[in-house]
This record gives C-alpha cells, sequence and structure tokens, in this order.
C-alpha cells in the first residue's frame, strides 16, 4: 500500500530486476515511476548511433537525479524511483530529497545474487563494467548485512529487504496508508 506522500526507493546492485519489476508493476496507487531506463530510452534517440553509452551515461545519471527531485517535489501522489543506491552518499542524497519534498522516505532493497544479476545484465543487453559491477556488490553487502540484522538504515521510515523477483512476478502497487504491519524494519 502507497500513501499520497510516500517516498519509495527501489534499490539493488545492478540487474538485481529493479527496472523490471517497476515496468511489469501493476500500478493502481497511480504513482510516479521514475526510473533511469525513461531516461536512457530518451537519451538514445537524440544521440548519434555510433556514440557509447559510456560516453553520455553521466549525463543520464545527472538527468535521472533531477527528475527525480523534480517528481519528489511537484507530484501529488507517491514516488517510486529506480536507483541503485549502493553507495551511502547516494542514499543520503534520496533521503534529503525526500526530505525536502516532505515525503515519507521508504526503502524497498532487492536482494539478489551477483551471478543472477550478472546474468539479469545480460539478458537486458546492458552489462555494467567488471570493475564497477565490483564495486556494487561489494557495497551493497554492507547494506544487506544491516538489513539482515534487522536494524533498518537511518533517515528512511521504513526499509524492506526482498528478495530478487521471478521474472513473471507482478508487484501490485497499491493505494492507501501503509498498515504498520507493512513497514518492515523502522530506520527513524
Amino acid at each position: 500500500m502507497l500513501a499520497e506522500n510516500d517516498f519509495v526507493v527501489v534499490a539493488g546492485i545492478p540487474g538485481a530486476g529493479k527496472t523490471t519489476m517497476l515496468r511489469r508493476a501493476d500500478n493502481r496507487a497511480r504513482a510516479a515511476i521514475v526510473d533511469s531506463d525513461q531516461v536512457r530510452n530518451g537519451a538514445q534517440g537524440l544521440v548519434p548511433d555510433w556514440l557509447p553509452y559510456r560516453w553520455y551515461r553521466p549525463i543520464v545519471h545527472l538527468v535521472h537525479r533531477l527528475r527525480i527531485v523534480l517528481v519528489a517535489l511537484r507530484f501529488h501522489g507517491p514516488v517510486v524511483v529506480h536507483e541503485p543506491a549502493t553507495r551511502a552518499s547516494t542514499r543520503l542524497l534520496l533521503i534529503v530529497i525526500g526530505m525536502l519534498a516532505r515525503r515519507t522516505r521508504r526503502l524497498i532493497w532487492i536482494s539478489a545474487e551477483p551471478d543472477d544479476a550478472r546474468r539479469g545484465q545480460i539478458e537486458r543487453g546492458r552489462l555494467v563494467a567488471a570493475r564497477s559491477f565490483a564495486r556494487h556488490v561489494c557495497r551493497a553487502q554492507s547494506v544487506e548485512h544491516t538489513l539482515k540484522a534487522d536494524r533498518g538504515l537511518r533517515g528512511w521510515r521504513s526499509t524492506r529487504l526482498v528478495s530478487r523477483p521471478a521474472r513473471e512476478a507482478r508487484v501490485v502497487l497499491l493505494p492507501g496508508e501503509v498498515s504498520p504491519r507493512a513497514l518492515g524494519n523502522q530506520g527513524e
């Protein structure tokens, strides 16, 4: 259940299934879904075919984060954001955005085995460089350890650790107030 002012970040290592989960979601809550693939797909129509993605990736990431700010501040309804958020600085930025927008910050962390996530990247046709992926995995292990210890993360009203969804799984985003049982770990 998503409340009107929820700011939900769906996080996890690249290939964990964030984009697939959000693309397949039954969005009955009419939440704004902000995914970096939306920016990437739009950018591909603007840049020459010969230009490798790695050359304009920083611009895609910047525009994606600007979209997160704008949607969080302007949209009337729940906001669901796709962001790996393996870096503590990225999670802090998202907390600040949620606070500035006066939204209830919720984190859903998708746990995925690195080999499964790598296969997910291959299936979608977008591989993260091996060194970069290894850094994501290393940072994610720390986050997952904290969540598995049932400690939550500071700055989030709720945190929830979930397993990588099956390809055919479909999440239903329902409108309404979040019940205390659905909150998971308390992070604030």
